[in-house]
């Protein structure tokens, strides 16, 4: 027998018990995962000696590991209703607007949209039955043999990068599939969904963590759309679509080319936006761009600054940190202590002088820009500047798309660049990969090197930027002129090394373990390209691993 803290209470539970067992009948189904001590688990996690004295904590969809674990979970169960009425069709799973899954089919001449109902009942079928979904261990033998019988031949593909013996999967009835995430116990725990047909595919919505377990309402976001199927079309074509194609791309001895082809697509990015600003130069005074955190802001400034000198078009930046208030002011602002400040509000900026200073400096008047000494957290004037015709001013940061921001200049004096990675990329065709933890790994190997900042660290203020994100950022992007994809097909085989090196500190027994261990996860299956030679020095990539030729 052992002892573990659960709900609050010390209970005595046998060996070999699992957690879900300690969990009353009637609550069973509103719960995804559990975390005991420091890590998370399956409910399905059987409790041992080494569990003694440990605490138990139950997770729901307000948990953002239970709402990952949800998501994946409901991606299994489309992909069992799919086998089972449709076995020879493949399909792929993509991250897709608002915040939502696509599923389109990779089995040429099948009608999507004639499958929906069939789809949908089988899904809910599935639900009803309240099946257990089990996790078991085979050999990577027999894990072959087990995915050629269900037709998933990627996921064969991608045993050989694993560095275990053997494969976890999960076996639901008689089917079998592995979507590299944890799993609820039973397939009665998924209750809220939906599935929608939307051209080539269908949409599936799900409860989103960080809305109090709510499904958003559907948001048709043109722009965005547009940018991730541009990102799927090309990554198809460049054939970089899964981990197989990009560690062949490694293998193949040509990551020389791979590193280029990426490179050429942002050269191709610049060029036309410099075409767009070019063309319509007379009118555009104002070049505002945005974009969440690890985007490559800070590189892209740079380069589509030469780009526009190519042009002739000699165009001066504006830092938008000089226009901050002190603290003691945001501090009346905001009505708040000093400790609990908002410091991504829009209202810690001077929007009226910054409005000013755009209008007087477009209108030919000569300004004093302040400058923002942040050793000291004062205010103070800084260089006198003045602005011929036709030379646009540049703004960069986080409320740069916002109207509000820049209210005293006309829309159509303005050009908005929204920046971000877009990687339509999977491990297999039924687990695609987060660009935002592709952010976040930049982030950490950039804040290790340059911020002497540990991955914990950067862990632990992770949620904080990603809320500024959601709240700032997310809903200005649609009104951008312009999306550049920052991604970059090859870096995350760059980045593995010095991430993992990161991540490997973090010990099991911290609390930003959980997201460490996912990170790894990941990256164990990517092929290390070691040689950064090969990356030119004007890479957006080059502001994360070091060798800028910017000072960044």
């Amino acid at each position: 027998m052992i002892k573990v803290n659960f709900n609050n209470k010390t209970v005595t539970v046998k060996e070999g018990e699992r957690v879900f067992d300690l969990v009353d009948k009637k609550d069973r189904k509103n719960l995804v995962v559990c975390q005991v001590g420091s890590q998370v688990k399956e409910l399905n996690y059987i409790l041992s000696e080494k569990n003694d004295g440990m605490t138990v904590q139950l997770l729901n969809l307000s948990n953002a590991e239970a709402g990952r674990a949800y998501e994946a979970s409901l991606r299994y169960i489309i992909a069992m209703a799919f086998y089972n009425i449709y076995p020879d069709v493949k399909i792929r799973f993509s991250y897709n607007i608002s915040r939502s899954v696509s599923c389109q089919a990779l089995t040429k001449n099948f009608n999507m949209s004639r499958a929906v109902d069939a789809i949908t009942k089988e899904v809910k079928r599935i639900i009803d039955a309240d099946l257990p979904i089990e996790r078991v261990t085979v050999t990577i033998e027999e894990a072959t043999k087990i995915y050629k019988k269900f037709h998933l031949d990627d996921k064969i593909e991608i045993l050989k990068y694993r560095p275990e013996n053997t494969v976890h999967l999960y076996k639901c009835g008689d089917y079998y599939n592995y979507l590299h995430n944890y799993m609820v116990p039973t397939t009665g725990c998924i209750h809220d969904y939906t599935i929608t047909p939307y051209s080539p595919g269908i949409i599936i919505q799900y409860p989103r963590h960080e809305l109090d377990a709510a499904i958003p309402e559907f948001e048709e976001e043109a722009t965005y759309g547009k940018t991730l199927q541009k990102a799927y079309n090309w990554a198809e074509k460049a054939k970089i679509q899964t981990v197989n194609d990009i560690n062949r791309k490694v293998d193949s001895g040509d990551t020389l080319e791979f590193v280029q082809m990426c490179e050429a697509r942002h050269n191709k990015q610049l060029a036309e936006l410099g075409d767009l600003i070019a063309s319509d130069i007379e009118d555009i005074r104002l070049v505002a761009i945005a974009g969440p955190s690890s985007s490559g802001k800070t590189t892209f400034c740079n380069r589509l600054r030469i780009e526009l000198l190519s042009r002739g078009i000699n165009p001066v930046t504006i830092s938008m940190d000089d226009y901050y208030f002190e603290k003691d002011i945001i501090c009346k602002i905001q009505n708040k202590p000093l400790d609990d400040l908002d410091l991504e509000h829009i209202n810690c900026l001077d929007i009226e002088l910054f409005n000013k200073d755009l209008f007087d400096l477009i209108n030919g008047e000569e300004v004093t820009l302040p400058r923002f000494n942040f050793q000291t957290g004062k205010r103070e004037a800084g260089k006198k500047i003045k602005v011929d015709q036709n030379v646009p001013i540049i703004i960069e940061g986080i409320h740069a798309l916002n109207e509000k921001l820049t209210q005293s200049i006309p829309k159509h004096q303005k050009f908005k660049i929204y920046i971000a990675p877009q990687a339509q990329m999977n491990i297999d065709n039924h687990s695609p990969l987060s660009v935002t933890n592709v952010r976040l790994i930049r982030r950490i190997v950039r804040d290790m090197k340059f911020r002497n900042c540990p991955a914990s660290m950067t862990i632990d203020m992770w949620q904080s930027v990603r809320n500024g994100e959601f709240r700032w950022i997310y809903p200005n992007q649609e009104n951008a002129d312009y999306v550049f994809n920052s991604s970059l097909g090859y870096e995350l085989c760059v980045l593995k090394k010095q991430a993992m090196e990161a991540l490997n500190k973090i010990p099991p027994t911290a609390p930003q373990y959980l997201v460490a261990n996912r990170l790894l996860k990941n990256l164990k299956y990517f092929r290390l390209i070691d040689d950064d030679s090969i990356i030119p020095c004007n890479s957006l990539l080059r502001e994360f691993i070091g060798g800028s030729c910017f000072k960044v």
